[in-house]
């Protein structure tokens, strides 16, 4: 029994250091466009997109900026799925390149998922703490957000 479990965990030991030289491309967009920037869209008050670049263009952009811990494996692969879900969901940076309907759901989807504490996700702010969102900021977003509603 004993030989079935060293021989388990030997064989588990390989696979994980071999996984580590399996490196996908990241998400970092370094010659884009940004004039489709959700701030290049809407005049975004500086305290509001301080607000979304810390709490949420890590997974809803085109450039992430990745911890260390982002070059060991299965880790990155469970980023790289949630930053893809996350930019299929919403993209800031691609927001001037959906249609007026679209960038209107998306406010009020963005808007509700604060409300009802669903983003930014717990597994994100379990590390990222300055990602967390207080009360104050969410009202701030939400408030902007009400904001550009009714100037429409």
């Amino acid at each position: 029994m004993k030989s079935i479990f060293k021989k388990t965990f030997f064989i588990g030991i390989i696979i994980f250091l071999l996984i580590q030289f399996y490196h996908p491309a990241r998400n970092i967009g370094f010659e884009q466009d940004l004039t489709a920037d959700f701030t290049r869209v809407y005049p975004v008050p500086k305290n509001v997109e301080v607000i979304l670049r810390t709490s949420c263009y890590d997974c809803h952009s085109n450039n992430t900026n990745y911890p260390w811990y982002s070059n060991i494996q299965p880790v990155r692969f469970f980023m790289d799925s949630h930053i893809n879900e996350g930019k299929e969901e919403l993209n800031f940076n691609e927001w001037g390149n959906y249609s007026k309907r679209r960038q209107n759901s998306k406010l009020k989807a963005i808007s509700k998922e604060i409300k009802e504490n669903e983003m930014p996700l717990a597994s994100y702010t379990l590390i990222h703490k300055n990602a967390v969102l207080s009360s104050i900021q969410k009202q701030e977003v939400m408030n902007w957000i009400n904001s550009l509603e009714t100037n429409e």
